[in-house]
């Protein structure tokens, strides 16, 4: 059973469902609640992979990423009125943020939406998400998953005439790009012990002691 069907006593939508706006008013839900077309989804919590794949990623970012631009983990991008979504890391422009109580970012904002691929998620991540990322028009996106233990990330740039992301490639092992900025990132390094992890190799970097 999911968190989502667990969830009870859940709130009544109004007509024509819940709004974007109405996460920040709703008392008791659920720490991780987003909402898609204007219904509201209660996440599960997450696995330990998930957990260190997103801490990996964050942390490589937060080294790698230039000056103009900031990272974000789980943090709200309001897509529109009826759904707003927290992408598992992303990257904005930095200052994007709109006030010290803001909850949310715009999609305007936001350069590059990750998601790491969870059993109870996977649909959501693997095409609900980034349709509705696409047509909001975040450029880039990026897809963390596992297969015989072993992580790859499906990484994808917007066609902006379409409003549909092209897959670029299948990143292994060591996630190197060019765009939207230049990072490289050993994506195996998820396996390390935190002593012995060196999992951005850019400039200015160094491994944690």
């Amino acid at each position: 059973m999911t968190w989502s069907e667990w969830w009870s006593p859940r709130p009544v939508p109004p007509s024509g469902g819940f709004t974007s706006d109405d996460l920040d008013r709703l008392a008791d839900l659920p720490r991780r609640t987003e909402l898609f077309d204007g219904d509201l989804v209660a996440l599960d919590p997450q696995t330990v992979w998930h957990s260190r794949m997103l801490s990996l990623l964050e942390h490589a970012l937060v080294g790698q990423v230039p000056d103009e631009f900031e990272v974000f983990r789980e943090f709200d991008v309001k897509l529109d009125e009826r759904n707003r979504v927290a992408p598992d890391v992303l990257v904005a422009t930095a200052g994007a943020d709109t006030g010290p109580k803001d909850t949310w970012l715009r999609p305007e904002d936001v350069l590059l939406a990750v998601e790491a691929v969870s059993v109870d998620s996977a649909e959501r991540d693997r095409d609900v998400k980034p349709r509705k990322y696409a047509a909001v028009g975040i450029p880039h996106f990026w897809r963390a998953e596992r297969r015989g233990g072993q992580p790859f990330v499906h990484v994808y740039e917007l066609d902006p005439a379409t409003r549909n992301y092209g897959l670029i490639g299948i990143q292994r092992d060591h996630l190197e790009l060019a765009a939207p900025f230049s990072v490289d990132i050993d994506v195996t390094a998820i396996d390390s012990r935190r002593g012995e992890r060196s999992a951005v190799d850019g400039p200015g970097c160094a491994a944690e002691n």
